[in-house]
Formats: C-alpha cells, structure tokens, sequence
C-alpha cells in the first residue's frame, strides 16, 4: 500500500514539474500570465509608450502619423526578473515591420512581436441606406454617392467604417440631409481627416451595372471591384438588381449601356448551367430583351456572355451560347507568374476596343495580368475545330452567331465578340477571356500593376464605344 501510495506522489510531482518547465512555451499562454518569467512588462521606441498585450505576446507602439520609423531607439525594456532578450536598451530597430522579441529565462523562452504603428484617420466604407455604396478618394478626401432619382436624399442613413481607435464626426448611423455635401471629420491620436460627402440623385440613369443581389455592397469581390470602378468612372451610373429591372424600378429611358460580370465560384459551363445558375436573369429577360431592340447596348464580361442567345441577339437560336468554359474559385484563384494575355483578332487589331492599351514585346496581343497577381481563369469562350462544338472555322462561327470575332485565344478560341448595333437594337461587347479579371484576393511580394491597367481601359473603351 505505502509502495502505491509512493509512486503516485513520484507521478504527480512529475507531473508538476512537467507543467512549469512548460510556462514560456508558444503553446501554453495561459501559465506565462501567471508566472511572467518570459514577459516583457514595458517597453518604450523614442520615448513612445508600447502597450503589451499578454494575451497575443505583441507589443504596440503608436505613433504620430508621419513619423519616421526607420531608426527608432529603444528607449526602455523591462523584462521579468531574471529573464534576457535578444535586443538591448539603446538599440537601434527598423520599424517599418514587425520585430520578433527573443525573450529567454533559464532553460524558458517565448518570442514576442513588436510593432509601431502610426496613428491613422481613414474612412474605409461608407454606404447609404445600407444599398448605395460611396465611393473614396483618398488622395481628394471625397467621398461620392449615387442614388436613384426616387431615393429621399434630405433624410439619409450612412453606415460608416474608419480606422481602430478614431472617432468620427457626425456619428455613425445617424441621419443626414444630403442636399449639400456634408464634411465628416476622423480623428485618431495625432491624425485627422475630413472628408466631404457628395450624395447625387439620378432619375434616368447614363449606365448601370446589373447584379443579382439588392445592393452592391452583397456582390462577390470580383463583381464589386468591377462595379466601383464603374462609378467611380463612368458619368451618372447607378447599380441595379435584376428585380429591379424586371419590376421596372430604373427608369431606362436614357440608359446608354447595362453592364453584366458575371462571376460564378467554379464556372458555368453552357446553356443548361447558365439557366440554372442565372435564374434571376431570365427573369428578366422580356424587359432586357425591350431594352435591347430599343437601342439600348450591353457589355457582357465573363459568364453574362451566355445572356445574348437569351434576348434575341442571335435570332431564334438560343443555343449559341459558348460551348468551351471553366473557372476556379476566388479564394484558390491561381498565382500570375508574368503577364497573360490574348489576341487581336487579325481583322479587328484597329478595332476602339484595343485603343490606348499598355504594350507589350507582342503588338498583337492584349496583356492583362502582371508577376504576383491571383486569377480564378474563368471563362466563357467558343471552341472552334472540326473536332467538337458545331463551329468548323470562324467564318462559321460568325454565320452561325451573327456576331463578329474581336479577339482570340492562343487556340484559335473566339474569346472576345460583338453583336454589331442594328435596326434599331444596341450594340453588345462580350469579353468572356479568362484574362479579364478585375480582382486578386492578394498581391504576393514585390507585385506592380502594370498590364492590368488594359482590364480598365478595355472597359472604358467599351462604354465609350457602345455610348455613342
């Protein structure tokens, strides 16, 4: 019994001792905040106070806004008694990222992190009514709001983000009349921003970007990137919800161009998966369909280039939508290791849509894409060959569709296409290249836009072009 008794207390005082040798090791935070051998209790860079946070093992130091990190001193380090560090008081740091600590106490260690961070005052979000998004110059401090022509703008709700820490006046959430621009100021330590709010009401919008969801804030990132643009851009453009048109809440009477981009996690390959995944935009159809024989035009990108064989552009022949397509999703989307690019079509090379553009070593192709940027490759384009897809050439392709080929694959595919304006119906561009991409979910180190540049000078061309 006593030899039980014996070899029970051995394993229990192991067991202890297994425990506090374990105290300042990454995967037991909760024993360093009672024992504090490891802890760095303060530090100050240039006389700046830093706030330790047990919890993370991070210490922040705040700065005024302009302040050169590049050479600070560290002023001040006190750590538990006993315990050394791989840095000194008095040393010099680069603070323009984060330091790694070494914190060491006998045979314990933990790694800290040490970051300096400049006080900031930045709107990054404002949306009104919950709907209607603005749009932020940074370098202007303006932040611009476009709203259909029925939209009450002497009583209006923003909801409003800006930078951890500040304060923004007036207050998030409250009420305003917009009839003048109202001046909301952010301010956060020694940093201040004031940024004036422009909020237009728009009868009879010139363009408008159609998604499937209420407000543009509820678009996937691709969509949304794209929408912004367009706003920020194109003169008395709004976003519209397919319902909205198909309830006929946008007066269209004097809409120039509707823009569709159509992304869909994995792709819609054809037809049947078309009307599956877009019901939304059948739907609507009729009222697009009027839009279209009335003169009114479209820019098709991506997977919205199936909507033409919906809406009369080809005739009766609902089944010439592109028979060749695929996509990745956004948050695997694939890694640029240099530009990509497609082809002018050899008849069209002077065509407006290929104007201005940023040249590569190829004059005949169109870069899209630089080193470092992501892509989810989703396209919707027409196989042509003898061997599958009904089209045995170009010059079919054309007979067959009506339209005319703008740009191609390195394979021959139709990947760029117009249904030129006649009879009184608009004209349509449709760009279903996996290349037209407008959003990359991260930029890998080192990245410069330079070629993805052409993805908004294409588009420019296209409302330009389908405008007039």
């Amino acid at each position: 019994m006593q030899t039980k008794i014996k070899n029970t207390i051995k394993a229990l005082f192991a067991a202890i001792l297994l425990t506090g040798s374990t105290a300042c090791t990454d995967d037991n935070v909760s024993d360093l905040q009672l024992s504090g051998d490891c802890s760095i209790e303060a530090l100050t860079l240039d006389n700046y106070e830093g706030k330790v946070d047990l919890a993370s093992r991070t210490v922040t130091v705040n700065l005024p806004e302009t302040y050169d990190t590049r050479e600070m001193t560290l002023t001040e380090l006190q750590l538990s008694e006993g315990a050394a560090a791989n840095v000194q008081k008095g040393q010099k740091l680069n603070m323009e990222g984060v330091q790694n600590i070494h914190v060491t106490n006998g045979d314990l260690f933990l790694d800290w992190k040490l970051v300096a961070k400049r006080d900031e005052a930045k709107i990054t979000s404002f949306v009104i009514n919950d709907v209607y998004n603005g749009i932020i110059d940074q370098s202007a401090k303006t932040i611009t709001v476009y709203v259909p022509g029925n939209v009450d703008i002497t009583s209006l709700v923003p909801a409003i983000e800006y930078s951890e820490g500040a304060t923004c006046q007036p207050l998030d959430g409250v009420t305003q009349d917009f009839t003048s621009p109202v001046v909301y100021t952010v301010a956060n330590g020694t940093a201040q921003s004031q940024y004036t709010v422009y909020v237009y009401a728009i009868d009879k919008p010139k363009a408008v970007f159609v998604g499937n969801v209420p407000a543009m804030s509820d678009l996937d990132p691709e969509a949304k990137e794209a929408c912004s643009w367009m706003l920020a851009n194109v003169e008395k453009s709004l976003y519209a919800s397919f319902a909205d048109i198909q309830s006929d809440a946008i007066d269209l009477s004097e809409c120039k161009v509707i823009w569709w981009h159509f992304h869909y996690d994995g792709g819609v390959d054809g037809h049947d998966q078309f009307m599956v995944k877009a019901p939304y935009a059948l739907e609507a159809k009729n009222q697009l369909r009027t839009y279209y024989e009335n003169g009114g035009s479209f820019l098709l990108t991506r997977y919205a280039t199936n909507l033409p064989s919906f809406i009369g552009a080809t005739g009766d022949d609902e089944w010439t939508t592109p028979n060749n397509c695929w996509g990745q999703n956004e948050a695997e989307a694939e890694l640029c290791g240099g530009p990509w690019d497609f082809k002018k079509y050899s008849s069209q090379s002077s065509h407006p849509l290929w104007q201005g553009l940023v040249a590569g070593d190829d004059p005949n192709a169109v870069y899209t894409t630089d080193a470092g940027y992501h892509i989810t490759n989703s396209t919707a384009q027409y196989h042509i060959g003898t061997d599958w897809g009904g089209y045995d050439n170009h010059e079919a392709w054309e007979a067959r569709t009506g339209a005319t080929i703008l740009g191609v694959g390195g394979d021959g595919a139709v990947v760029a296409w117009e249904y030129p304006a006649h009879d009184g119906k608009g004209g349509i561009i449709c760009i279903g290249t996996g290349c037209y991409d407008w959003y990359s979910y991260t930029f890998e180190a080192g990245y410069t836009e330079k070629f993805h540049k052409n993805v908004a000078i294409i588009t420019q061309n296209a409302f330009n072009y389908l405008s007039k």
